[in-house]
C-alpha cells in the first residue's frame, strides 16, 4: 500500500472554485466512508479548511486511487470532476509526506508560519479516527506532522512570520496604523463564537477596543465567550447577543469580524447599506462610478453563490503562505482606501465572475487616477468560506471590506528567509526519517517470520534429540537447547539488522521479497504478523491505543 493525497488550495484553485467545494462535516464523514469502501483505498482522512480540501489515503494502486479519489472530491463537493480536475494536485509517497509536514509547518500558508493549520490536522486526525478510517499508516503520518509542525515552532523564528489570519486581517483593515492605534476606544461585533471568532474576539480585546458584542446562533456559546473576554484582564466590556440582533449591533458597530458555518450570506449588500444609513441617519451611496463597482448582474451572480456548501465549523486555516510561483507575491495593501478600490476593481472583472483582460485593465487605471479617499464608517472582516459578507459590500460608502479573497492578494513571503529555510530543512530531513521508519516497518512482518521459523526449527530439533537421548538430564538438556537457539540468534542476528537497514533506504522495498524467497518463509505466517500490528494499531481498539499513546510519548518516533 502507498500514500496518495489529491486535493486543491488557494494555490491551485481560485477562491471562487474553493467557495463551492467547501464540505461541511457531514460530507466530510460521507467521504472518508466512501473512500474507504473504495477498491484502491485502505485508508483515508480529510484535512479541510477555509484554504485547502485534501484527501488522504492508503492506496495499493496509483493511477486507480487518483481517478477514484478525485471522483470522490468530486462528488461530495458538488463541483463537477470535469470543471474540478484543472485544479486539482497529486502527490505520492514521500512528496505526500514532504506536502503534509509543509502545511503543518505553515510554509504552505498564505502567511508563512502561522500555527493554526496545526490544530486542524490534529481535528483531521481525530475525525478519521472516530470514523474507523485512519489506520497505521494515516496515524504515523499525521502524529508525525503534529511534532514536525510543532518542532519548526520551536526550533526556529518562524512564530516570527507566522501571524493568525485573524492578525493579518486586523492589520490590513488598519492600513497604516498600528492595530493597537487604529483599534482603541472601537466598538467591535463578532459574528460566531467557534474557534476562529473566539480568536477574533480575543485579539480585538487585546488590542484596545472599548466593547466586543458577540452574536451566534446558540447564545450560550456566545455568552460563554462574553464571560471569558470580560473576565480576561483587558477591560474590554463584553455582551451576547442573538443572530436576530445583528442588524441593530451592526448600526453601533466600528469593526465587525464575520465566521460562521453559514452556507449563505449572512450579510448582504443591503444589510450593510441599511446599517451605514441607521448609524449615520442618512442614505447609504454605492459607488458605481467608482473603480470598484461591478457591471449589471454582478451582484445576482453574488447572490447565486448562496446554494454554496457550507463549511466545517469556524475552523479557518491560518493565511495561506506565498513560498511558490503561484503566490500572490503583488496583492495590493488593502488597508489604502485607493488600492482597495483598485481591488475591488481586479475581483469583480477577474475572468470567474465575467470580466476580462481588459475590463480589468480600464477598471485598475480609472481607479488610478479617479478613486476619492473614503471615510470608513464601518470596517468588516470576513474570514468564512464560503463568505459571510456579501462582497458587494465594499461598494457601499463608508465600509471597507476585507475578506479571504482580499487577504490572498495582500500577503506576501515572510522576510525570515533563514528560518524558512531552516524549517524546510527540518522538513526534509524529517521526511527522510518518515520514509526510512516506513519502509524499515514494512519488512519487520519478514524478519519476524524468519525468526519464528527458527524457533520453530530448534523447538524440532530438541524434540528429536529427546527421542534419541531419552535419559537426557534436565540440565544437560537445557544447556542444549540453550547452546542451540543461541548458535542461530547469531546466525541471523546480522543478516536481520542488515536487512532492516537496507530496506530502511529508498528502494529497499525488495528486500523483504528477497527474504523470504531465500529462506523459503510461508506467506501466510508474513501476512498473520502483518494483521496481527494492523489489528493492534487500530482506531477504537484498546491494545492499539494502549501502543499509540506510548508511540506519541517518544519523542524520537519516526526518526532516524
Amino acid at each position: 500500500m502507498s500514500l496518495l493525497v489529491v486535493g486543491l488550495s488557494h494555490r491551485s484553485a481560485p477562491v471562487s472554485v474553493l467557495e463551492r467545494a467547501a464540505l461541511t462535516v457531514d460530507a466530510q464523514s460521507k467521504l472518508l466512508h466512501d473512500t474507504v469502501a473504495a477498491e484502491p483505498a485502505a485508508e483515508a482522512a480529510v484535512l479541510a479548511t477555509c484554504n485547502r480540501i485534501e484527501l488522504y489515503a492508503d492506496v495499493d494502486k496509483f493511477h486507480a486511487g487518483v481517478a477514484e479519489l478525485s471522483t470522490l472530491l468530486a462528488r461530495h463537493s458538488g463541483v463537477s470532476l470535469e470543471e474540478l480536475t484543472p485544479y486539482l494536485y497529486v502527490h505520492y509517497e514521500d512528496r505526500a509526506v514532504h506536502h503534509l509536514f509543509s502545511v503543518a509547518c505553515g510554509l504552505d500558508s498564505m502567511v508563512v508560519g502561522e500555527g493554526q493549520i496545526l490544530g486542524q490536522i490534529k481535528d483531521a486526525l481525530a475525525r478519521a479516527q472516530d470514523l474507523h478510517t485512519a489506520g497505521r499508516l494515516l496515524n504515523d503520518l499525521f502524529q508525525q506532522a503534529l511534532r514536525v509542525g510543532k518542532r519548526a515552532h520551536s526550533e526556529t523564528g518562524i512564530d516570527r512570520a507566522g501571524q493568525s489570519l485573524v492578525t493579518f486581517g486586523l492589520e490590513q483593515l488598519a492600513g497604516r496604523e498600528p492595530v493597537e492605534a487604529w483599534a482603541k476606544g472601537k466598538r467591535a461585533l463578532v459574528i460566531g463564537a467557534g474557534s476562529m471568532s473566539s480568536l477574533a474576539a480575543a485579539t480585538l480585546a487585546r488590542s484596545g477596543v472599548d466593547e466586543v458584542v458577540i452574536a451566534n446562533r446558540t447564545l450560550e456559546r456566545a455568552e460563554r465567550l462574553a464571560q471569558i473576554l470580560a473576565e480576561g484582564g483587558t477591560g474590554v466590556r463584553a455582551r451576547a447577543v442573538r443572530m436576530d440582533a445583528v442588524a441593530a449591533e451592526l448600526t453601533r458597530a466600528d469593526v465587525a469580524v464575520s465566521c460562521t458555518g453559514a452556507t449563505g450570506l449572512v450579510l448582504t449588500g443591503d444589510d450593510v447599506a441599511a446599517a451605514v444609513s441607521g448609524r449615520t441617519g442618512t442614505p447609504a451611496v454605492t459607488l458605481p462610478g467608482q473603480a470598484g463597482a461591478p457591471a449589471a448582474g454582478d451582484a445576482d451572480r453574488a447572490r447565486a453563490d448562496d446554494t454554496r456548501l457550507g463549511t466545517p465549523g469556524d475552523g479557518t486555516e491560518g493565511a495561506e503562505g506565498t513560498d511558490g510561483p503561484e503566490g500572490p507575491d503583488a496583492g495590493p495593501h488593502i488597508g489604502d482606501a485607493h488600492a482597495y478600490e483598485q481591488h475591488g476593481a481586479l475581483v469583480d472583472n477577474s475572468p470567474s465572475v465575467g470580466g476580462g483582460a481588459a475590463r480589468t485593465a480600464t477598471a485598475v487605471a480609472r481607479a488610478q487616477v479617479a478613486a476619492p479617499a473614503r471615510t470608513v464608517a464601518l470596517a468588516l472582516l470576513d474570514l468564512a468560506m464560503p463568505r459571510d459578507v456579501d462582497a458587494a459590500a465594499h461598494r457601499v460608502e463608508g465600509v471597507r471590506l476585507v475578506d479571504i479573497e482580499s487577504l490572498a492578494e495582500a500577503s506576501a513571503d515572510a522576510p525570515m528567509a533563514a528560518d524558512v529555510d531552516a524549517v524546510r530543512t527540518i522538513v526534509s530531513d524529517e521526511v527522510a526519517a518518515f520514509g526510512a521508519a516506513q519502509r524499515a516497518a514494512h519488512i519487520t512482518p519478514t524478519v519476524v517470520a524468519l525468526r519464528t521459523m527458527a524457533a520453530d526449527v530448534v523447538s524440532g530439533e530438541i524434540a528429536r534429540l529427546d527421542g534419541r537421548l531419552p535419559g537426557l538430564g534436565d540440565k544437560e538438556r537445557a544447556e542444549i537447547t540453550q547452546t542451540v537457539r543461541r548458535v542461530v540468534d547469531k546466525l541471523l542476528h546480522a543478516p536481520t539488522v542488515r536487512v532492516k537497514q537496507l530496506a530502511s533506504e529508498p528502494g529497499g522495498a525488495g528486500y523483504a521479497d528477497a527474504l523470504r524467497t531465500l529462506f523459503d518463509l510461508d506467506p501466510e505466517t508474513v501476512a498473520a504478523v502483518s494483521r496481527a500490528d494492523h489489528l493492534r494499531d487500530a482506531p477504537g481498539a484498546q491494545a492499539g491505543q494502549q501502543d499509540q499513546h506510548h508511540q506519541n510519548d517518544d519523542p524520537k518516533r519516526g526518526r532516524a
